[in-house]
């Protein structure tokens, strides 16, 4: 009975500490209405980015999706006859999700990280007199994108929103790889960005 106790006690502390440490990563700034929606990269979520990219098109937030480039590659397209870059991807689910072209702007400038693309987007906004941004991005990414994004930009310089597209589950992250490979990578990630930026 003690040895049930304690394996029931070690179990129940350690749910709570990786939902904690999940929604700790989890940030929700919304915005009423943005001058662009930007779906920040990254291949294994790409696709659920850019669906709430075109449902919040559709709902009128903003009149543009703006897309950065990682300059990372996909699978063989045989329609192409090559591996077609994630932003043109992207694009391609844009449009196939009815969002014109002519709304759609890619960010070609190859980007390596957060920061990266929070200093193009940035460039990008003042030359186009940006109030506002929201920024689309996985959960367990949300806070290091809204701080980083702070940090480059300056607060009250642009507006800067952001939705978290649900990836993984807080309380069930740590039953699958996926989920040690975004959650604790994350919070490394998170406090590297602090010291560094």
């Amino acid at each position: 009975m003690r040895a049930v106790f304690v394996i029931t006690v070690v179990f129940a502390a350690w749910e709570v500490l990786a939902f904690a440490a999940a929604k700790l990563l989890t940030e929700r700034v919304a915005l009423r209405q943005a001058d662009a929606i930007v779906v920040l990269s990254g291949s294994a979520v790409l696709r659920e980015r850019v669906e709430k990219a075109a449902e919040l098109y559709k709902e009128g937030l903003a009149p543009r999706i703006i897309l950065t480039n990682d300059n990372q590659q996909g699978s063989w397209d045989n329609a192409q006859q090559r591996n077609p870059f994630f932003f043109e991807k992207s694009f391609d689910e844009l449009v196939s999700r009815n969002v014109p072209k002519d709304a759609i702007e890619v960010l070609k400038t190859p980007v390596s990280s957060t920061h990266d693309e929070a200093q193009i987007v940035e460039s990008y906004g003042r030359q186009h007199q940006f109030g506002s941004i929201m920024i689309i991005t996985s959960d367990y990414h949300s806070r290091r994108a809204l701080w980083t994004f702070h940090r480059v930009i300056g607060k009250g310089q642009i507006s800067v929103g952001v939705e978290p597209v649900i990836s993984t589950s807080p309380w069930s992250w740590w039953l699958h790889l996926s989920g040690w490979k975004s959650i604790p990578v994350e919070l490394v990630k998170f406090v590297y960005y602090r010291l560094v930026y």
